[in-house]
């Protein structure tokens, strides 16, 4: 099933958002704007949009292009591309996502990304009230590249990270065990889950894929979604 293709109007400097809607806007009452990884809008960040819009009742979800066309394979080119990413205007990327999304008629809005996406989703949640729930997987916004306060995070959040994640700095145990202090410290609604596997782990294309940790997390995100966003 291929998505519809919209423009999202963005104040991002470098203009709308290109994105790939599934799902019925009119007729969904929920929507979840799911986040790429490093290596752009491919078409795997695509099928998990899919999937999540398959395994929500009555949800739509949206893809944006956050890298606006630009997609690789290649390990180094995604650091580079990730390393280039205006953190600001991709974070109002997702705000502007979420606000059309609501234009259309959608009544509440979720967001999910991983890797890249999900530090994204944290950045987005601790800076704008338009997203209604979040579950990032397996990333972390960096401090000193964008300014990010958890405590400003109110909106429920659950999170997920592989314990055996080797990303020093992005994800790894030493990391998300400080992101869930500070969520803890903030008074969100909260659920932490973490697994035996290592990065990616919900990526079916990655070396590091984890069929268990894959269908337990995503049965988690199905059934948190539907909580906050009936």
């Amino acid at each position: 099933m291929a998505g519809v293709k919209v423009e999202v109007p963005s104040p991002n400097p470098q203009g709308p958002c290109p994105a790939v809607v599934f799902g019925d806007l009119n007729t969904s009452p929920a929507a979840v704007i799911v986040i790429q990884e490093w290596w752009g809008m491919n078409q795997h960040i695509q099928d998990v949009g899919l999937e999540v819009s398959k395994g929500l009742k009555s949800a739509a979800t949206l893809v944006p292009d956050l890298y606006r066309g630009k997609v690789t394979k290649d390990r180094e080119q995604a650091a580079h591309y990730a390393a280039d990413l205006d953190w600001a205007g991709a974070i109002q990327d997702i705000d502007a996502c979420a606000r059309y999304l609501k234009s259309q008629g959608v009544k509440k809005v979720g967001v999910t990304g991983f890797c890249l996406g999900g530090a994204v989703t944290i950045a987005t949640v601790a800076n704008y009230g338009s997203i209604d729930a979040a579950a990032p997987f397996y990333g972390i916004p960096k401090k000193d590249v964008f300014a990010f306060d958890p405590a400003k995070i109110k909106v429920p959040i659950q999170c997920h990270f592989g314990e055996l994640d080797d990303k020093v700095g992005f994800s790894s145990p030493a990391d998300y065990e400080k992101l869930k202090a500070d969520l803890e410290a903030s008074g969100a609604e909260l659920e932490f889950y973490t697994y035996n596997a290592q990065h990616a782990f919900t990526n079916k294309t990655s070396p590091t894929f984890d069929k268990q940790a894959y269908e337990t997390s995503f049965s988690r995100m199905f059934q948190f979604f539907e909580k906050y966003l009936s």
